[in-house]
């Protein structure tokens, strides 16, 4: 897998049948390594490590309903009243960040009312703090 522009983590990883697996600190197992898997668990890692939100506030790949369809979020930080702090949009690196993304992450956060917002791809990480009084959004040179 490439470089990202992210920090060096220490991963864990196996192979099984011809396909190589990562460990996820947070589903607590091995999951299939994709370009997407390696932006989300370099996500993790940068949210635990660097960030220091609690392992314990984090959600990987959960379900959430849209317009009656399940869709999956990538990465959600939840606050300590359980409330959605951040959720994230990963993407393989070849994927451009484009309005579609932003148009993505908008539609899933509908149901969630996260307080921030991220998207990567693991090359470009764009950050938006989002204001609902004035509907509005303020990008952000980092999370808090």
């Amino acid at each position: 897998m490439r470089d990202l522009n992210f920090p060096k983590f220490q991963f864990r990883f196996k192979n099984n049948e011809n396909k190589r697996f990562i460990f996820d600190e947070i589903r607590k197992k091995y999951v299939l390594l994709s370009p997407e898997e390696w932006v989300r668990q370099h996500v993790v890692h940068f949210l635990i490590k660097v960030k220091h939100y609690p392992k314990s506030y984090i959600n990987v790949e959960k379900v959430v309903k849209i317009n009656n369809m399940n869709k999956r979020y990538d990465v959600v930080v939840f606050t300590p009243t359980g409330d959605i702090f951040l959720l994230v949009e990963c993407k393989e690196p070849s994927v451009k960040i484009t309005q579609k993304v932003f148009d993505q992450i908008a539609r899933y956060n509908t149901s969630l009312n996260a307080q921030f917002l991220m998207v990567t791809n693991g090359i470009n990480h764009y950050y938006c703090k989002l204001d609902y009084t004035n509907k509005a959004y303020r990008f952000l040179a980092d999370l808090p």
